[in-house]
């Protein structure tokens, strides 16, 4: 049986990326390991034991470009109206609440919020699949 463990993007500022995720989603450093050309950042949740890995490449001056390929993160809150309200008062942008309704039920209540490095997230409020 496989476990989905981690999640890695590339950031270019260490500080202000684990700052973003600490103040956004309460994830808080599980491990740091520094090598010669680049440093590895674990975060997260003291709920959940999946993390997310930043790699911070020494000496890289130009922000990354997050491309076509990459779609979003997503995570989970009991209240997103409450979460986004949240975010919001610590200086954070989150994006307008949205909600998808499938056969006229409720799929999915959610906005997104972007990290310092152009990482779009969703925030999806926990009913149905999303749990």
């Amino acid at each position: 049986m496989t476990k989905p463990i981690h999640s890695m993007i590339r950031v270019l500022d260490e500080a202000r990326s684990v700052t973003f995720y600490r103040t956004a989603f309460g994830l808080e450093i599980a491990d740091r390991f520094a090598f010669e050309g680049f440093t590895l950042v674990y975060l997260r949740s003291p709920e959940d034991d999946f993390e997310l890995e930043l790699t911070i490449n020494h000496g890289r001056a130009e922000p990354y470009a997050p491309g076509d390929g990459y779609g979003h993160i997503a995570f989970v809150v009991a209240d997103v109206a409450a979460e986004r309200t949240r975010m919001a008062a610590t200086g954070l942008t989150p994006e307008p609440v949205k909600e998808f309704h499938r056969e006229g039920a409720l799929m999915a209540r959610f906005f997104f919020i972007t990290d310092p490095d152009g990482y779009r997230i969703e925030v999806l409020e926990r009913h149905g699949r999303y749990r």
